[in-house]
């Protein structure tokens, strides 16, 4: 008796893990089009794929509004859910998206800058095909006024003035979007994926959610204001590989060293120390990637606390450490990235 006892705690155990994982996987694309620079692309026919393979495989996409409250209460998240969102505003997503996922009538998130539609860019959608998109109940977000790189100063601008500037740009927005479509729904993608922890400050302040670029799905662990999204594109458009992300899982970070991307001057190598939470994972499966430097095991410093540490200098520009692990108990592997964000050494920007 006292076994089969133990047995069925084990399997309510088991099974209590399995549809605990209150997680979402978040997808961004640029461009849907076979004319477009490839490193932001996909084609036609990859994206179609792709929501075909999510409309047969017993995926389910929901809107990234019902995604968010979920993270946000920390309300059960069933598993298989996707999240579709898209960058920029790029005419290939009415021409060329909308029509595909309007025949899954899957929901999606586009989230739009201002003022290269209001300056009539080529290849941009106007305020026109935007609106068409939001009566289709299509959510419109916010992606700055001019997709510019926020965390940057200008000039000789005090740290009071920078913040000043980033919050009506921010809001200038908002207000911009509403009048158009009537949608504010506080939600913030930051261009280029660049953000800092002041950056972070400033979306707490006004009530908004950001959206980085870096990988991973969005759950529990992940912060309001840097949840991750899978970016879909040029080698990551892979149906093979993003089938693997389809079922990720979010890494359980209790703790970390280091959150904010901004590299200190001269510091090109940060060393990542994570605290987790590892029931339901084996220690030495798990596995980190140094972008630009390739994978790398991380040296555990206790049974649950791990550190990495890039081999050389970081490049130049944005990177990541990924780390990844095989779920005990789930179909999918747990998965965390760390985005950094670095000058030259002479404290001067790259040329973007």
């Amino acid at each position: 008796m006292v076994k089969k006892i133990a047995l069925l705690l084990a399997v309510f155990s088991l099974s209590v893990l399995h549809f605990d994982a209150n997680a979402v996987v978040i997808l961004q694309y640029h461009h849907v089009s076979d004319d477009t620079p490839k490193s932001t692309s996909v084609t036609p026919s990859q994206f179609s794929e792709q929501m075909q393979y999510l409309a047969d495989n017993d995926f389910t996409v929901i809107s990234l509004a019902e995604a968010v409250d979920s993270i946000k209460h920390n309300t059960p998240i069933a598993d298989r859910r996707i999240v579709i969102t898209f960058d920029d505003g790029y005419d290939s997503i009415i021409n060329n998206a909308a029509p595909i996922l309007a025949s899954h009538q899957f929901p999606y998130t586009v989230f739009i800058s201002v003022a290269p539609i209001d300056a009539g860019f080529k290849g941009m959608m106007s305020w026109k095909d935007i609106t068409a998109l939001s009566d289709q109940g299509v959510t419109i977000a916010n992606h700055s006024w001019g997709h510019e790189h926020l965390i940057r100063r200008q000039g000789k601008e005090t740290q009071a003035q920078w913040q000043a500037r980033v919050e009506d740009n921010i809001l200038s927005t908002e207000a911009e979007i509403l009048k158009r479509t009537g949608q504010s729904v506080k939600m913030f993608a930051y261009p280029y994926g660049e953000y800092t922890n002041k950056l972070e400050a400033i979306l707490a302040k006004q009530g908004f959610v950001g959206f980085g670029q870096q990988s991973g799905a969005a759950g529990e662990y992940a912060s309001l204001t840097a949840l991750p999204r899978f970016p879909v594109a040029n080698a990551y458009a892979d149906l093979a590989s993003l089938t693997v992300k389809f079922s990720s899982l979010p890494m359980p970070v209790i703790k970390q060293n280091i959150s904010d991307p901004l590299l200190v001057s001269g510091k090109w190598r940060p060393k990542l120390e994570l605290t987790l939470d590892t029931q339901d994972i084996y220690p030495h499966q798990v596995m980190c990637f140094i972008q630009g430097q390739g994978p790398k095991k991380p040296i555990w410093l206790s049974e649950n606390r791990l550190s990495i540490q890039a081999s050389s200098d970081l490049a130049p520009g944005r990177s990541r450490y990924n780390c990844t692990a095989p779920s005990k108990t789930k179909t999918g592997y747990y998965w965390f990235s760390q985005a950094w964000i670095r000058p030259q050494d002479n404290g001067q920007w790259l040329e973007e």
